[in-house]
């Protein structure tokens, strides 16, 4: 099944305080690493994979493919039914900024992994089903 959405909204304060700025994505997506589409941040549970991503100005923008042939995949497929539309990325910090109120601003990240999952950090990082 083919997806797409936000994996990453700019400047939405997620539940542990982050901001991620835009732009942040930038230089690891020039290294063209494959990036993992995984279930629930599990190392190991492929449930597909994501075959684009770009920044645009509201945030992290991904497409990919759950495989409902993998058994991450038919999971996945299975909890869409019932409202799964979540996505939340794993990311390495490179350069963020305290704020004033015990938040960071995230200035630059490695991407290493967007997940599936039901309850994202930031709650508008969402997808659909194309």
């Amino acid at each position: 099944m083919l997806i797409e959405g936000l994996a990453s909204v700019f400047l939405e304060e997620d539940q542990s305080g982050d901001r991620v700025r835009p732009g942040a994505f930038a230089q690891s997506l020039k290294r063209q690493r494959a990036v993992p589409m995984l279930w629930r941040h599990r190392s190991g549970a492929v449930a597909g994979e994501w075959t684009s991503f770009r920044e645009t100005g509201r945030g992290l923008e991904v497409r990919g493919l759950i495989n409902g042939e993998k058994p991450f995949g038919k999971l996945a497929l299975g909890q869409l039914k019932s409202g799964l539309n979540g996505l939340s990325i794993g990311f390495r910090p490179r350069r963020w900024r305290m704020r004033p109120d015990g938040g960071r601003d995230l200035i630059e990240v490695d991407l290493v992994e967007v997940s599936l999952v039901a309850n994202p950090m930031a709650k508008n990082a969402r997808f659909r089903a194309v």
